[in-house]
C-alpha cells in the first residue's frame, strides 16, 4: 500500500487587496474618491436629458435613412443608434428606454441580413422610445411602458423564430 503524501496548501497573495491598500484587515478604499465618483455620475445623469434628446433624434434620423435606403450600411447605423441608446439609458435611469432599445437591437442584430427588416416593427420601437423619453418614464414598473415593451419583445421573438 503506497504511503500517503502530506497535503500542502498554497495560498496565493490577494493582489486586489494589496492594490487597494488593505492588508491588515482594514480596507484601503478611498471613500472620498467613491463619493466624488458618485457625485460625477449624478451630474452626468442630469446631463443625460439633453443627451437622450440627441440620441432620440439620431435614432429617428437613422430610421428615416434606413426607410429611404434599406441597405447594410443604413441597417448598421440603425443598430448602432439603438445599441448606444440601450447602454446609455440603462446607466442614466431610463430603464424602459433601455429595454425597448434592447429589443430593437435584438431585432436588427439577430434578423438575418437576407431577410427584410420590418419597418413597421422598427417604427413601433422608435415611437415607443420617443414617447417614453417625452413623457419621462423613468419607472421600470410603469404599467403602460411594461406592457408595450413586452408586446414589442414578443413580436421580435415571433419574427426571429419564424
Amino acid at each position: 500500500m503506497p504511503r500517503e503524501q502530506p497535503i500542502e496548501l498554497f495560498m496565493p497573495p490577494n493582489m486586489l487587496k494589496a492594490k487597494l491598500g488593505g492588508g491588515s484587515g482594514t480596507p484601503g478604499l478611498d471613500l472620498a474618491a467613491i463619493k466624488r465618483a458618485e457625485a460625477a455620475m449624478e451630474e452626468l445623469k442630469s446631463e443625460f436629458a439633453s443627451w437622450a434628446a440627441d440620441d432620440v433624434e439620431k435614432l429617428m434620423a437613422a430610421r428615416a435613412h434606413f426607410a429611404r435606403t434599406p441597405d447594410a450600411q443604413s441597417r448598421t447605423a440603425l443598430l448602432r443608434a439603438a445599441h448606444d441608446m440601450k447602454g446609455q439609458a440603462a446607466t442614466f435611469d431610463y430603464p424602459m428606454i433601455a429595454r425597448v432599445a434592447g429589443s430593437l437591437s435584438k431585432l436588427i442584430g439577430e434578423l438575418p441580413e437576407n431577410r427584410d427588416l420590418p419597418l413597421g416593427l422598427v417604427d413601433a420601437h422608435v415611437s415607443a422610445i420617443h414617447v417614453i423619453y417625452r413623457d419621462k418614464v423613468m419607472d421600470a414598473s410603469n404599467k403602460m411602458a411594461v406592457a408595450l415593451s413586452a408586446e414589442l419583445e414578443k413580436q421580435v421573438a415571433a419574427l426571429l423564430t419564424s
